[in-house]
C-alpha cells in the first residue's frame, strides 16, 4: 500500500527528505492500510520540540464505531530528536521552508510517512516544468509514430 501526495512535485522543491512513523489510534491503521488517507493539504509543524502532521485526513474505518472521531486531527510524527532539532534549525534559519508529506506507505507491519523539508515553487518555475513535460510527451508521441512507419 502506498499513497502519494500528488501535488508535491508540482508545488514544492524538496531540500531534505526523512522517513517518520505516525502515532495512530484505534482503527486508523486499518483505514490507512486500505489506502484511505489524503495528504494534499497536509503539512508538518513543530510544537514543543515534537513534530506533528496537521490537516491529513484519515476517514473513519468502515466497521469502526465512531465515538467523537476527528478525521483531520493532528498526529504525532515519530523522528529521532537529532532529526527534529535539525529540521527546527533549518526552519528558523529562514528561506520560507515548510515540512510537507510526500507519501504514506507500509514497511513491514509499520506505517511510515515520507516527509520533506521543502520550498514552494513560484509560478514561473511551475510553468517551466509543465513546458518541459509537454515537450517530452510530444517527442515521445512523434517517436512512437515514426517507429510505426
Amino acid at each position: 500500500m502506498k499513497v502519494t501526495n500528488r501535488i508535491f512535485h508540482r508545488e514544492y522543491e524538496a531540500i531534505d527528505t526523512y522517513e517518520a512513523g505516525i502515532a495512530l489510534v484505534g482503527a486508523e491503521v486499518k483505514s490507512i492500510k486500505q489506502g484511505n488517507i489524503k495528504l494534499e493539504n497536509a503539512f508538518g509543524k513543530i510544537i514543543d520540540s515534537e513534530l506533528y502532521l496537521v490537516n491529513a485526513e484519515i476517514p473513519i474505518y468502515r466497521f469502526a464505531q465512531p465515538h467523537d472521531y476527528d478525521a483531520v486531527r493532528r498526529r504525532k510524527l515519530l523522528l529521532h530528536k537529532k532529526e527534529i532539532i535539525k529540521l527546527q534549525t533549518k526552519l528558523q534559519a529562514g528561506g520560507r521552508l515548510t515540512i510537507i508529506p510526500i507519501a504514506c506507505y507500509t514497511k513491514g507491519r509499520h506505517i511510515k510517512l515520507s516527509i520533506a523539508l521543502a520550498r514552494a515553487k513560484g509560478e514561473i518555475a511551475k510553468k517551466i516544468v509543465e513546458r518541459r513535460e509537454e515537450i517530452k510527451r510530444s517527442q515521445e508521441r512523434e517517436m512512437k509514430e515514426y517507429l510505426k512507419k
